[in-house]
């Protein structure tokens, strides 16, 4: 793939597809493609089938999804699954059929079983249970996983599988009804800064997650888009987990609050610990650059100038 190359990034307006375009840019990339929703429903395939024989991509990156926090998941398990199978098979397999040299396929850290030994490795996909609170989205995204595979596997089409870790930083979901922990967080404590309030989180803050700023993953899903062609899917993160009431006290201090912060025990926490094993992508020449107290305080600057 060089900076001439037709390169389709499915999703360019959400948090991933936009920190991939900006990646692209910087890297010189002029036929940079996109699908917009006025136009292009990924989830019809009459819409992706169109799409391709017109402007007939030679790469794709498929960020394109539907996705959300604990309460998004438990509230709509049926739109998770239906859209994601809906947009990830249209494109995969449109993508196979007009000769695209090669795509990468965004997938979820939450396809791991609820209690897999950690650090995650990417050996245990599909060796236990999957966490209740996102079973649907996992799901979905386990069968693209499959997806590739098979279509590797029968067809020789290289369609490669990246898991990300939690992610956040500009262009990021806040919405209080479906977005994820962190900027779930940022909102919640500038709001309740403005308004001199108490912040309520759910669950009692014990849990354990890794978050990965969006734009080292746009940078993953370069150096993997050009050195890596195996059919196994390869994880993305830090390597390195904080409890959420840590995430919390570190949001807390970027923005400024020092109200109360409660914990509603009522609510769940979601899968204990969640942090994956890094090696296999490390191995390419890629490191996460983005610290987390520098991605929160970059993430905020951008929320309060553009949320």
């Amino acid at each position: 793939m060089d900076s001439d190359s037709k390169v389709f990034v499915a999703g360019n307006r959400g948090l991933v597809g936009s920190a991939i375009v900006r990646n692209l840019i910087a890297k010189g990339y002029k036929n940079i493609y996109s699908a917009p929703r006025t136009h292009f429903d990924l989830r019809d395939q009459n819409d992706v089938e169109k799409y391709f024989e017109v402007n007939r991509p030679e790469y794709v990156i498929l960020a394109a999804a539907k996705v959300g926090g604990i309460k998004a998941n438990s509230d709509y398990p049926a739109q998770f699954i239906r859209d994601n199978l809906q947009i990830q098979t249209n494109v995969i397999d449109s993508a196979y059929r007009h000769g695209v040299k090669k795509l990468v396929f965004l997938g979820s850290s939450c396809i791991y079983p609820k209690f897999a030994t950690q650090p995650i490795t990417e050996d245990q996909f599909m060796t236990g249970p999957l966490e209740p609170t996102n079973d649907a989205y996992a799901i979905a995204k386990i069968a693209g996983i499959r997806m590739c595979q098979a279509y590797y596997q029968q067809y020789g089409f290289k369609a490669i599988s990246l898991m990300p870790t939690n992610l956040y930083g500009p262009n990021d979901n806040f919405d209080l009804e479906t977005s994820h922990v962190l900027p779930a967080m940022i909102a919640k404590f500038h709001n309740a800064m403005k308004n001199n309030e108490s912040v309520t989180l759910w669950g009692d803050g014990s849990a354990m997650r890794e978050f990965l700023h969006v734009d080292d993953l746009a940078e993953a899903c370069y150096v993997c888009m050009q050195n890596y062609d195996e059919p196994e899917h390869i994880n993305v993160g830090t390597g390195e987990d904080v409890r959420i009431w840590e995430l919390a006290n570190i949001i807390s201090d970027v923005v400024g609050f020092s109200g109360e912060i409660l914990w509603d025990f009522t609510k769940p926490n979601g899968t204990p610990r969640k942090v994956l094993n890094v090696d296999k992508i490390k191995s390419l020449d890629w490191q996460p650059k983005i610290g987390l107290c520098e991605g929160i305080e970059k993430t905020y600057k951008w929320y309060k100038e553009n949320g």
